[in-house]
C-alpha cells in the first residue's frame, strides 16, 4: 500500500511537472503573440490616421485645382468675349474712319474742282448698258448739246473777283478749309494706326492668354488626375487596413481571452508548485521511513517466533 502511494504521488508530480511546463510554455508564446497583434493594431491604427489625413489633404488640394480649372475657363471665355468685342470694334472704327476718310477726300476733290482744278479728279465715267446706249443715240444733237452746255456750265470757272483783295481774301479761306480737312484725315489716319497697333498688340496678348492657359489648364488637368489616382487608391488602402485592424483586433480578444483560460488553468498550480512539491517530496520520504520501519518490525517478529521455537524446541 506504501509504494502504491508512492507511486501515485510520484506520478502526480509528474504531471504538475508537465503541467508547469506546458502552462509556462503557452503563457510564453501567448504573450508573445498578445504583443505582436498589440503592435500591429497599434501599427495599423497609424496607418489609418495618416490615410485619414492624406485623403482630406487631397480632397482639399482637388477642390483648389478643380475650382482653379474652373476660373481659369471662365477667364479664358471672358477674355475670348472681350477679345470678340474689341475685334468688333476695331472692325467698326475702321469702317467708321475709312468712310469718313472717303467723305473728306470727296470734299477735297470737290473744293479742288473749283479752287485748284489741276488736282481735281473727276469721278470714272460709268460705263453705260446696251439699252442706255441705245437711247443716248436716239436722243438726237438737241440732247448732246444740252449735255455740252451744261458740261460747259459745270466746268466754266468762277467770273473773277472785282477786286484783287476780295480774290485772295477766298483763296485764303479755300487754303484755310483745305488744310482743315487734310489735319482731319491726318488725325483719323493716326487714330487708324494707333487702332491697328492696340488691335494687334491685344491679339497678340490673347493669343499668349489662350496658350498659356491651355498649357497651366493641361499641367492642371493632369496633377488633378494623379491626385484622383492618388486618393482612390489611399481609399482603397484605408478600407483594408481597417478591415485588417478589426480582424487583427478580434485575433487579438480571442488571444487575451485564452490567455486569461490558461491563467484559471495554470495560476494556482504555478503559485503552489514547489509547496506542492515540497509536500510530495515529505509525504513520499515518511512513507519510505514508514514502510523501513514496518519492514523491520516484520523482521523483528520473525525473530521473535523464530526464538520462541526454538526454545520450545
Amino acid at each position: 500500500m506504501i509504494d502504491d502511494m508512492i507511486a501515485t504521488l510520484k506520478i502526480e508530480q509528474a504531471d504538475d511537472d508537465a503541467k508547469k511546463e506546458y502552462c509556462a510554455k503557452e503563457l510564453d508564446a501567448a504573450d508573445d503573440k498578445k504583443k505582436g497583434l498589440e503592435r500591429a493594431v497599434s501599427d495599423l491604427t497609424t496607418v489609418i490616421e495618416n490615410s485619414k489625413e492624406e485623403i482630406a489633404k487631397l480632397s482639399e488640394e482637388i477642390d483648389i485645382l478643380k475650382a482653379g480649372i474652373k476660373e481659369l475657363d471662365k477667364n479664358v471665355l471672358e477674355a475670348t468675349e472681350q477679345r470678340k468685342e474689341e475685334n468688333e470694334d476695331f472692325k467698326e472704327l475702321m469702317a467708321s474712319d475709312t468712310a469718313a476718310k472717303e467723305l473728306m477726300k470727296f470734299a477735297k476733290n470737290r473744293l479742288n474742282k473749283f479752287y485748284n482744278p489741276k488736282l481735281y479728279k473727276a469721278p470714272p465715267k460709268k460705263e453705260l448698258s446696251k439699252e442706255d446706249r441705245i437711247v443716248e443715240n436716239m436722243s438726237g444733237s438737241s440732247a448732246s448739246f444740252a449735255q455740252v452746255s451744261e458740261h460747259t456750265q459745270q466746268e466754266a470757272p468762277p467770273p473773277p473777283p472785282e477786286t484783287f483783295g476780295a480774290y485772295s481774301k477766298k483763296s485764303e479761306d479755300s487754303m484755310g478749309v483745305m488744310a482743315m480737312i487734310d489735319l482731319l484725315i491726318a488725325d483719323l489716319d493716326k487714330e487708324m494706326t494707333e487702332a491697328e497697333t492696340n488691335e494687334k498688340d491685344a491679339q497678340a496678348d490673347y493669343e499668349t492668354l489662350m496658350r498659356d492657359s491651355a498649357e497651366k489648364r493641361t499641367k492642371d488637368s493632369k496633377l488633378l488626375s494623379e491626385k484622383e489616382t492618388i486618393k482612390a487608391e489611399t481609399e482603397a488602402n484605408l478600407e483594408s487596413s481597417t478591415e485588417e485592424k478589426a480582424a487583427t483586433s478580434k485575433e487579438l480578444m480571442s488571444t487575451m481571452q485564452y490567455i486569461q483560460s490558461l491563467h484559471n488553468e495554470c495560476d494556482f498550480l504555478l503559485k503552489y508548485f514547489d509547496v506542492r512539491k515540497e509536500a510530495r517530496t515529505s509525504e513520499i520520504d515518511a512513507m519510505g521511513k514508514a514502510k523501513a520501519v514496518l519492514q523491520g518490525a516484520d523482521y523483528s517478529l520473525l525473530q521473535v517466533s523464530s526464538t520462541g521455537f526454538l526454545h520450545r524446541a
